[in-house]
């Protein structure tokens, strides 16, 4: 009678144990869902859909400034080719990121954006971006990464200034295992 009791509970445990597992592997995907709808934590809503060209202000300038950060670990370059641009709200803009991969081999990288003030994340709309997707780098090349965006006509009136950090790290298989 004892055996069979602690075999269920061992059954169960297991279970909460798997259950907890799976748990921990859907918090990603759902805080990525979730940062992408609400604009928290520098992401930006993406509203590809909206015709921006009928809704430019051309009343408003909203300088939009680009910061890069390389956490590669490697003495490679990644820079905007324009520190700044100034936008107005519906305007579609182009902008380049200059990256080198100094390395005598072919790296993965990811790009992760914030935007600051954090407000201003929310009217920030990138229909193109390299931080969309992992970036692959072959050995000692040099490109270009894309970026398309608009600012919403909806920004409030005191946000002049947008600032757009992009952080790029090294993705390997290392980094996936412990991400996983």
């Amino acid at each position: 009678m004892q055996t069979q009791s602690n075999k269920k509970l061992l059954v169960r445990l297991c279970g909460f144990v798997l259950a907890m597992f799976a748990f921990g592997f859907a918090l990603v995907p759902l805080y990525d869902v979730f940062c992408d709808l609400t604009g928290i934590n520098g992401r930006s809503v993406q509203r590809a859909d909206i015709n921006t060209q009928t809704l430019v202000d051309t009343s408003r300038v909203i300088r939009v400034e680009f910061v890069t950060f390389d956490k590669t670990g490697q003495p490679s370059e990644f820079i905007a080719r324009a520190p700044s641009v100034e936008v107005h709200p519906g305007e579609m803009k182009n902008v380049s990121f200059h990256v080198t991969n100094p390395l005598n081999e072919a790296v993965s990288v990811r790009a992760i954006p914030s935007v600051s003030p954090g407000q201003g994340s929310l009217y920030l709309n990138k229909t193109e971006c390299f931080c969309f997707n992992q970036q692959a780098l072959a050995a000692n090349e040099t490109t270009e990464f894309k970026l398309r965006f608009f600012v919403d006509k909806a920004l409030p009136e005191e946000i002049k200034v947008l600032t757009l950090a992009y952080t790029l790290y090294p993705i390997s298989e290392q980094t996936l295992a412990n991400a996983l």
